[in-house]
């Protein structure tokens, strides 16, 4: 009698997939390897990738109770600064809040660090508090819908700020109390930032209907954001 042989089924390999959050990481990336090493942005990028993988683990992991939200929140806030980053500075007029980074992105008497923290100071300052509004007219949501999710990444975000300040502190010992460089780490707070930022979202959010008032508002948000950025990144002696 003869016998067919019998070959296993071929298997179709799982591809997972890419999900929105992938795809600003990819941005992210592709800009971190274009971008000089120590350019104020690619300082400023670097941070923020780091930042973004751990929000996606977190996303993957369930660790967020809404995660459609915490997409749209997430995606809404990394566009923002990708659209500045991802632009041709020198052809388009970006936010006020990005200008000081933009221009001393490459000054020698500004460090790491401070243009670590005028970057995030530019995207949490003023870019989270407009991006928590485009995430509510995505989802027909109001901002309290999407406080818990605000809430983790901000979380995540203070997190990774210790250990970002130790990876960019000039030197190996801790800064002396005297070092210009402590007194601008002691006046600016992420915390403060976040809170105010909350505040102004919901701000906004009531404004919406206003428009001649919301936009004068995020104007001189901007404004604001952007003075406090060119304070951070006032040029030290070594």
């Amino acid at each position: 009698m003869a016998h067919t042989a019998r070959f296993p089924a071929p298997v179709t390999p799982v591809v997972a997939a890419v999900t929105p959050v992938d795809t600003v990481v990819s941005r992210m990336r592709a800009l971190d390897a274009t971008l000089p090493a120590g350019d104020g942005v690619a300082v400023f990028n670097r941070v923020y990738l780091a930042v973004t993988e751990e929000v996606d683990r977190h996303l993957d992991g369930g660790r967020f109770g809404d995660v459609r939200a915490a997409t749209a929140l997430d995606v809404r806030f990394a566009e923002r600064y990708l659209r500045v980053a991802e632009t041709a500075v020198w052809e388009h007029r970006p936010p006020a809040c990005w200008r000081p980074l933009l221009s001393f992105r490459r000054h020698p008497g500004v460090r790491p660090l401070q243009f670590a923290l005028a970057g995030i100071n530019a995207h949490i300052g003023h870019d989270l508090a407009l991006a928590v509004v485009d995430a509510c007219r995505t989802l027909d949501c109001e901002p309290a819908d999407l406080e818990d999710e605000f809430d983790r990444v901000g979380d995540i975000l203070v997190s990774l700020e210790e250990r970002i300040r130790e990876d960019l502190m000039p030197g190996p010992d801790l800064l002396q109390v005297a070092d210009p460089l402590t007194h601008l780490l002691g006046s600016w707070s992420l915390e403060r930032a976040r809170e105010a930022t909350w505040s102004t979202a919901r701000a906004l959010w009531a404004l919406r209907r206003l428009p001649d008032l919301a936009g004068d508002f995020a104007e001189r948000l901007d404004a604001a954001v952007g003075f406090a950025g060119r304070m951070l990144l006032t040029p030290l002696p070594d």
